[in-house]
């Protein structure tokens, strides 16, 4: 387990256009705008001092059962002042019902009692379109950026696949009524051994990668042709995009796919998937980088797949002679229910001035407005002090700022709020704060990174009136702890109704903050109120 070590301090009070969202976008970053407070009252202001924690984040729901992340993360981030992740992504396939070795019509003309058809495998490879960006188009082809990779780019991590062993369910095995779930630390199993060519296969993101040559064969090992493979973004496109290739092992799955296809397993996606269960990438390493690779694309070459390539050879019987030959490719898309499994680093974070905010399943921060409720009538006490003095709040902000001596280059572009009550250890509830939805119109709660006057990263504000304004008003007397963590778009509310905040984390940024230590001097983590 992760451990964090804990310590809470309480001071007093001192009196003193949701524009666009996208959540995996170019190098994990977004572009967002704030709405200007309300000036409109004469107004005084108070600040707040608050407590701000460390919180573990022990795993995060990672499927796509009841919400598809679209995203999924392979490889290897470390970095010494975060957790280290290793991400790995499990997948079922998903296959054509019409899977013919050879078609009938040929196995008509060509299979008579003078000729025989042998069909040799040239290549088996998992395919991995990178999401990228096209910079220049020269005489010698196009140039591209990396989009969406966090580490270092230029050190290997470890690639190894494996069949799994664990029947991927969308149905709870144990109430057929309800939804499935698998979360981010889920043990699949695996079976046999490793189904790449290359046990421990060395990988590096590479903008270059935007074709492979197929060696088409005979049966008697003769090289016949070679296919250049591209993938162009759209069928009216003739630029090729780069694409990750990891080479598995041949006969292998000559004898898992091809060989079967005639046979029952292949009759149906059902059988199928009870018969091959699913794939297992799974990364590992000390250094490395963090790729997320997009598995929801309209053009679908770009979506991630096993491709298999072979040749049928027409055989003289007599002679052995070769009388025609085949090329033929098969692709099995990863579809179905799939998910991401982060090992993370068991990591010791000191009690000091700092709070560590890092995503997938990393940690967060817990953050207590108004202190303890010291007479047990379930209302803390700093509420009940702020309510005798019939307060009108015209704006309530949340402002953490950003340690600058620690590496920014990975702070998310933003980050969010919501509420967590743990009177239930077990089973706590997560609910979103109320400017998440009252304020939707306008980015809800706000919690953009804001930079200072050199472009150095400086802030996360958060808009938190209305949450505010009911507490110290009278009309809610909820106030459970906040927590705070790195943004994915499913945080967001979709609806006023929508309350409840289903956790889900796949963005890998991090960025450590100051917390309320009054060390900190005027950059710690502070509740601002302003009031007529």
């Amino acid at each position: 387990m992760k451990k964090i070590f804990k310590k809470s301090v309480y001071i007093g009070v001192v009196v003193s256009l949701f524009a666009v969202v996208i959540s995996c976008e170019k190098d994990f970053t977004d572009i967002g705008s704030n709405v200007i407070s309300n000036t409109k009252f004469n107004t005084n202001e108070l600040t707040v001092d608050i407590t701000v924690e460390n919180s573990i984040v022990e795993r995060v729901l990672s499927d796509n059962i009841s919400q598809e992340p679209g995203q999924y993360l392979l490889g290897v981030y470390a970095n010494s002042n975060y957790e280290k992740l290793e991400a790995s992504i499990v997948s079922q396939l998903s296959i054509s019902t019409d899977l013919e070795l050879v078609d009938s019509d040929t196995i008509t003309k060509y299979q008579t009692s003078t000729s025989n058809i042998v069909t040799t495998i040239d290549t088996v490879f998992i395919k991995l379109p990178y999401q990228a960006t096209l910079t220049d188009i020269t005489s010698s082809g196009p140039t591209y950026t990396l989009d969406s990779i966090i580490g270092d780019k230029t050190k290997a991590f470890n690639i190894n696949v494996y069949e799994s062993d664990t029947y991927l369910s969308s149905l709870d095995p144990l109430d057929p009524s309800k939804n499935n779930s698998y979360y981010s630390n889920f043990d699949f199993q695996k079976k046999g051994t490793e189904l790449n060519d290359k046990i421990n296969f060395e990988f590096i993101p590479s903008e270059n990668d935007t074709v492979i040559y197929v060696k088409r064969r005979t049966s008697h090992n003769v090289l016949i042709t070679t296919d250049e493979v591209k993938y162009e973004n759209t069928s009216n496109s003739s630029i090729p995009i780069p694409f990750a290739r990891i080479p598995l092992k041949e006969e292998v799955f000559k004898q898992l796919f091809l060989n079967k296809y005639a046979d029952s397993e292949f009759d149906s996606q059902e059988e199928f998937n009870d018969y091959f269960r699913g794939i297992i990438i799974e990364a590992s390493g000390s250094e490395g980088s963090l790729v997320s690779f997009n598995f929801i694309n309209n053009t679908a070459d770009l979506n991630p797949s096993i491709e298999v390539y072979y040749t049928n050879t027409v055989l003289n019987n007599q002679t052995g002679d070769t009388i025609k030959t085949f090329r033929q490719n098969n692709s099995f898309p990863f579809s179905g229910v799939r998910a991401n499994s982060f090992k993370m680093e068991e990591k010791m974070y000191p009690v000091n001035n700092e709070v560590k905010i890092q995503g997938t399943a990393g940690s967060e921060a817990k953050i207590d407005l108004f202190g303890p409720d010291v007479d047990n009538n379930g209302i803390a006490d700093k509420i009940e002090e702020l309510r005798a003095r019939n307060l009108l709040v015209n704006d309530a902000t949340l402002t953490l700022y950003v340690n600058q001596s620690i590496d920014t280059t990975v702070a998310p572009f933003r980050l969010f709020l919501y509420k967590s009550d743990e009177s239930n250890a077990l089973n706590p509830l997560l609910t979103q704060i109320k400017d998440a939805t009252s304020e939707a119109s306008f980015g809800g709660i706000d919690g953009f990174l804001d930079r200072d006057a050199s472009g150095k990263k400086e802030k996360y504000t958060f808009r938190i009136t209305d949450y505010v304004s009911d507490l110290l008003s009278g009309e809610s007397n909820y106030s459970p702890d906040l927590k705070l963590k790195v943004f994915n778009s499913t945080d967001m509310p979709t609806a006023s109704t929508d309350t409840i905040f289903t956790y889900k984390s796949w963005n890998p940024k991090a960025v450590t903050l100051y917390n309320h230590s009054l060390g900190n001097g005027d950059k710690k983590a502070q509740l601002k109120i302003t009031f007529s």
